[in-house]
């Protein structure tokens, strides 16, 4: 069942972010990992800045999440993660499907470079990655992350995007 969080799953939250990042651990640039991976100040910021998150309860208990964030005139999809024991059961597709729905802006989502498994997932789901000057400006335009961030990552945009859009041009 997905439903949207409440305050009472906070602690839940932090966990299955922290879980499911394990596998960015390596991949994520060194000087740009840390432990935990993300803070409770960090989630809590986050949730401050409009992050809404919605999770897949599987039999009672919350075993994935995904943030979506109204920006200016777009929709990020934030802090898709679920626990490392119940990965590849589609959890994450249904979230990303219903959140989807919430919107009728255009959605963009930010992802490790690196991270070839995550950009194949929302390829997979119609996304696509943005040339690297539309990534820079769209990551400076609606995220706030450091400029070494906007180096290790990649933009994709959905088919509203682009279509609004009509200048962009897929990474090669």
């Amino acid at each position: 069942m997905i439903r949207r969080c409440t305050p009472q799953d906070f602690d839940r939250i932090h966990t299955i972010i922290n879980d499911g990042a394990s596998a960015y651990k390596g991949i994520i640039p060194g000087d740009l990992w840390t432990e935990p991976y993300m803070s409770v100040n960090q989630l809590q910021h986050e949730i401050g800045e409009g992050v809404i998150f919605w999770g897949y309860e599987d039999s009672g208990h919350l075993s994935g999440v995904m943030g979506i964030q109204d920006v200016r005139d777009v929709t990020l999809i934030r802090h898709a993660y679920v626990l490392s024991t119940t990965q590849k059961r589609g959890m994450g597709a249904q979230l990303l499907s219903h959140l989807r729905k919430l919107t009728h802006r255009p959605v963009l989502i930010g992802t490790w470079a690196d991270a070839t498994w995550a950009i194949r997932f929302y390829e997979k789901h119609g996304f696509q990655i943005v040339s690297a000057t539309d990534k820079d400006h769209l990551l400076k335009k609606y995220w706030s992350i450091p400029d070494r961030q906007v180096e290790t990552s990649v933009v994709l945009a959905d088919a509203v995007w682009r279509q609004l859009n009509q200048e962009f041009s897929a990474a090669p």
